[in-house]
């Protein structure tokens, strides 16, 4: 070997020196931050804050959660983009704040999700119900789409917000089955079961943990499900998937962890190890699974085609049903 192919080694090498020292000191520098973007309490909150626990204990280091909300989570988000890529920054990314925020208000995510984080694993899912108010009169999806065809304009369904997982698929509902419902965006979703309930509001499209217990207690008439499989809690509610015109229907809501781009390929595997152990532990996925959610799984490469697929079916969604913040 030739002196100058023999310090172009050397370089090299010393250049990996960094990365290959930081993936075999980590974690035992200093806690792990991980960053909620949104305010204590919430279900993304609380799921966080499970996980959190159970992988400090088994990465023998601190994971200290931080809430960081504002601009429908742009703000957390943005800020684990911004941070060292060093493994102790991660985020709690939903899929509103990862992969529909910027197709609705590109001012506030000034980040590429696709480009900028770095996927480490699904942390859960859970499926949509499409419930209806109890004085509306059709007991079944299909009846609501006859109803909704012969008055045009005369229904509404509700959701928590402009350019959410939910509004997205009520609005590929609609698509689909050629009916015409207003979308009445609320702020949060505390207030909508009630008025839906009290027949001010015809239909919602509410996360699983939300619907569960008032179509089980009677209170709310559950019209399908947004997953390709039915619910254990809702077994006599069938799928959107298993209706007429509306077979591959499948959307659910979702979090998952990320951390900013670059960080080293090693702490990414060791940190979706470690996730993927924790979410398979009993007690945690009874947790999850009494919310109607389901503990997620994979490597950080298939993460990563998931968020790609789901943020591409939701820019054709965004796209022709002209979302805008």
């Amino acid at each position: 070997m030739n002196t100058s192919r023999r310090l172009l080694l050397a370089a090299a090498l010393c250049a990996a020196l960094p990365t290959v020292a930081l993936a075999q000191a980590w974690p035992s520098a200093k806690p792990i931050t991980l960053i909620v973007p949104y305010t204590a309490g919430g279900s993304v909150d609380v799921n966080a804050r499970l996980v959190a626990q159970r992988l400090g204990e088994r990465l023998k280091q601190s994971v200290v959660i931080e809430n960081v909300s504002g601009a429908g989570g742009a703000i957390g988000v943005a800020k684990a983009v911004n941070a060292t890529p060093d493994g102790y920054t991660l985020v709690v990314g939903p899929d509103s704040a990862i992969a529909i925020g910027k197709l609705v208000n590109p001012s506030a995510f000034r980040f590429d999700p696709l480009k900028d984080l770095a996927p480490v694993g699904l942390l859960n899912t859970a499926p949509m119900v499409l419930v209806a108010r109890p004085g509306l009169e059709a007991q079944t999806f299909g009846d609501f789409v006859k109803l909704a065809k012969a008055r045009p304009g005369k229904f509404n369904y509700a959701t928590s917000g402009v350019g959410t997982v939910l509004q997205l698929a009520m609005e590929l509902l609609k698509e689909r089955s050629g009916i015409f419902v207003t979308h009445v965006p609320y702020r949060g979703g505390a207030q909508i079961a009630t008025d839906v309930i009290g027949d001010q509001v015809d239909l919602a499209m509410l996360v699983s943990t939300s619907a569960i217990p008032h179509v089980n207690g009677k209170r709310l008439k559950a019209l399908g499900i947004t997953s390709s499989k039915r619910l254990a809690a809702l077994p006599n509610v069938p799928t959107f998937d298993e209706m007429p015109g509306l077979k591959g229907f499948d959307m659910v809501s979702w979090t998952g962890i990320f951390a900013p781009a670059k960080t080293p390929p090693a702490v990414v595997a060791q940190i979706n190890h470690e996730l993927n152990a924790v979410l398979q532990e009993e007690g945690v996925r009874s947790k999850l699974m009494e919310q109607g959610a389901l503990p997620g799984s994979g490597t950080p490469e298939s993460f990563s085609k998931f968020v790609q697929a789901e943020y591409t079916r939701n820019q054709k969604i965004v796209q022709t049903a002209n979302i805008k913040e």
